[in-house]
């Protein structure tokens, strides 16, 4: 316990100054740049090496970095978003819920990158950030999103949220469906305790989103929880 409170004071202690140099380099590098998504790589990759996590990232081969996606992983875990971070090798911005924004420094230094803020309290809010965001992908920017909006607590995949898949078909860009192994076992959602283990990053092929429609969502959403884990037929069945 004693070495999960030190890890997590680091943490803090890296989130000012890594929050702090990410807001400056937002200014130097311009709104929405890549520098300020190197500074956060780098405070991912930090934190990892502090909590003695090692990253395994397979099927890289699957995606073009040029090209923008979607990328939908599951989220069981803290430790999910410095793993991203860190270690998917591409520019990306976050669809994050708007909560994440609030954080002093890092939520200021996540809206200069680029980010972009889901208020799920809001319809109208919550369907203007996806058309930006889906204005943005068609730009040529990539997005990561949880489509289960939250943190699993028992680390299975649970019902997906219906925003990313809308942003996805709008945008008309392939969503990159993401398994995340290893984390949970790191810090789950209701633990404080931090071990140290191996994380893996598998990085499945893309799914065409142009070929389904509004009223198809459901059944993109199937496709990419599918091939999320190939369990998840038996988990979390009912989409919201």
């Amino acid at each position: 316990m004693l070495m999960s409170l030190l890890i997590i004071c680091y943490v803090i202690l890296n989130t000012i100054f890594f929050g702090s140099l990410a807001i400056l380099a937002s200014l130097v590098g311009g709104r929405g740049g890549k520098l300020p998504h190197a500074v956060a790589s780098a405070w991912g990759r930090n934190i990892l090496f502090a909590s003695r996590v090692k990253v395994n990232v397979l099927g890289l081969e699957n995606i073009d970095p040029e090209k923008p996606y979607v990328y939908m992983p599951n989220h069981v875990s803290n430790f999910d978003i410095p793993v991203i971070l860190g270690f998917l090798p591409v520019q990306f911005r976050w669809l994050a819920k708007a909560e994440l924004f609030k954080i002093p420094l890092f939520g200021f230094a996540m809206r200069r990158a680029g980010y972009i803020s889901i208020d799920r309290s809001d319809r109208r809010a919550a369907f203007e950030s996806l058309q930006k965001a889906a204005n943005d992908i068609r730009n040529g920017v990539s997005v990561v999103i949880f489509p289960e909006g939250t943190r699993s607590r028992d680390g299975k995949l649970h019902s997906f949220k219906k925003g990313g898949f809308v942003m996805a078909i709008k945008a008309g860009v392939p969503i990159v469906p993401v398994e995340i192994k290893g984390t949970y076992e790191i810090m789950s959602k209701d633990g404080w305790r931090i071990q140290p283990g191996q994380v893996t990053i598998q990085i499945k092929p893309p799914i065409a989103s142009d070929t389904y429609t509004l009223k198809s969502k459901q059944d993109l959403m199937g496709a990419v929880r599918e091939a999320i884990h190939t369990d998840a037929k038996n988990e979390g069945n009912t989409p919201s």
